[in-house]
């Protein structure tokens, strides 16, 4: 996996204890489309602090282009922003 730290735009589940599940996010590609990619799967959910804030970390499997494949998108608590970190 390869460092990217893009924004993104992200649809989220939240349940009624306020644990968050991302859903599908929208990534744009260097030549300025706009890719979908739904999160097939969430297979660790953690917490970490990165320059002081706290985050939290999904590291997720989805089928990308027929190919599956493991990224890391990190939910910034303070922001409220999303970042596709790696992949």
């Amino acid at each position: 996996m390869r460092i990217i730290a893009k924004p993104i735009e992200v649809v989220s589940y939240t349940n009624d204890k306020g644990d968050i599940r991302p859903l599908r996010f929208r990534l744009q590609m260097e030549d300025e489309t706009i890719k979908v990619i739904k999160v097939d799967k969430v297979i660790v959910k953690e917490t970490e602090k990165l320059a002081g804030n706290i985050m939290l970390v999904f590291k997720c499997q989805s089928l990308i282009d027929d190919v599956m494949k493991l990224f890391e998108i990190k939910y910034d608590l303070k922001t409220c922003r999303w970042m596709l970190y790696k992949i």
